[in-house]
């Protein structure tokens, strides 16, 4: 499937690959340094809330593109939601996406990226994509 940044898309999501039921846990580790170790062990990965629809279209987008991001869905996991704010992801910060390891922010800084054509050249450049698996 193509997308470009004109293109109408579907709300459907593919199952994820990755989940956050699928991460490993290590009952020592503080939760500031899962969430280290979860950005710096994925290509892409979101923390998201399953009730909040900005989240689901971040999750669209990607998916739409062909990118299956790790979700963290944080209303499931309190220890990480729990972090202070100077951290990685604010509680109320609900998407924030991490792509090759830095902070891209929410939904806005997202689109704004597939609009301005950046965002499918990082996805690629991590391995998040294949090359020529998107061509606008």
């Amino acid at each position: 499937m193509n997308l470009c940044a004109n293109d109408v898309v579907s709300s459907e999501l593919p199952p994820s690959p990755t989940s956050s039921s699928s991460l490993s846990i290590d009952v020592d580790e503080s939760s500031e340094a899962r969430i280290r170790r979860l950005i710096t062990e994925h290509p892409v990965i979101i923390f998201s809330r399953s009730s909040c629809s900005m989240c689901h279209v971040m999750k669209t987008l990607l998916a739409i593109i062909g990118v299956h991001p790790t979700v963290i869905e944080l209303n499931d996991h309190d220890e990480i939601a729990a972090v202070p704010s100077s951290s990685f992801v604010r509680d109320s910060s609900a998407p924030a996406v991490f792509i090759g390891g830095a902070s891209f922010g929410g939904l806005e800084t997202l689109v704004a990226l597939h609009l301005s054509g950046h965002l499918v050249p990082k996805l690629i450049e991590v391995g998040a994509l294949a090359v020529g698996h998107v061509q606008c």
